[in-house]
């Protein structure tokens, strides 16, 4: 079991023993000015994260209602332009430059026209996927919490048929048990179904907790170390024949610790 954590748990010196691998979040990384990757601070960071020896990947831009979030990276895969391209692009090429084989994305925001955003998203991820063929990596695309029915790909259902549609080698899932759960309402069969609806396409994991309902804090959304809300993590062992990252999307080194032994006590280990 490979266990990783985000770029913005703590310090890589402080996770470096307690991880094998790193998700670099690029929004959170303070390496662009405005829509334009400022590469001395990139390969900063890169350099540490060589020391260390992470294994890594990669977390792209995407859309965001939350004020701190960057507004010049604000990338809606429903909507895209050639802002949007370039900066999805660049993600890409730095998994590639690092060893990454997984970048991570979202999906699009739902308009006024549901049918005609989900294709307007579907023939974007098209692109991309072809952008991830040519540098050899695979986008993973997450679920979204259900909490806030603005995003697709909250269902399961839903996110099964976009990466269907889709139909290319280079798009998967990334499962985010914590959206999930939200999505489920804190039921477990509920999340065990949506784990066996996803089952094939599941490459990468987002592991954090909530209380399952939503909240007036990041429509319940609030990213606790798995062990402390009500997720029922066994769920994950549905997942036979899973190699890949159990990242851990928290935001410290306490919660980091405290949801991997949850874990690790949750798979019997």
């Amino acid at each position: 079991m490979i266990f990783g954590a985000s770029s913005f748990a703590g310090p890589l010196a402080d996770l470096k023993g307690h991880v094998g691998s790193i998700e670099l979040y690029i929004p959170k990384m303070g390496i662009y000015n405005d829509s334009v990757l400022e590469k001395e601070k990139l390969d900063r960071i890169l350099d540490e994260v060589s020391i260390y020896d992470f294994a890594s990947t990669v977390h792209a831009p995407y859309s965001a209602a939350d004020s701190k979030y960057p507004s010049a990276l604000q990338v809606d895969t429903a909507r895209m332009g050639k802002r949007e391209f370039a900066l999805m692009g660049e993600s890409v090429a730095l998994a590639n430059h690092v060893g990454a084989k997984i970048v991570v994305l979202h999906p699009g925001r739902v308009g006024p026209d549901r049918e005609k955003s989900f294709l307007s998203m579907v023939k974007n991820l098209c692109t991309l996927s072809s952008v991830a063929e040519d540098y050899g990596v695979t986008l993973a695309l997450e679920n979204k919490e259900g909490t806030d029915p603005s995003n697709f790909c909250c269902e399961a259902e839903e996110l099964f048929r976009t990466i269907e549609t889709v139909n290319s080698g280079y798009l998967k899932a990334t499962f985010d048990i914590g959206h999930a759960n939200l999505t489920c309402g804190g039921d477990p069969e509920k999340l065990g179904n949506f784990v066996r609806t996803l089952h094939n396409h599941i490459i990468h994991l987002h592991l954090h907790d909530n209380s399952g309902q939503w909240t007036d804090k990041y429509d319940g959304d609030e990213h606790m170390a798995p062990g402390k809300g009500c997720a029922d993590f066994s769920v994950l062992k549905l997942l036979s024949g899973y190699r890949g990252v159990y990242n851990l999307e928290v935001f410290s080194l306490e919660d980091l610790l405290f949801g991997k032994k949850a874990l690790q006590s949750a798979f019997g280990l």
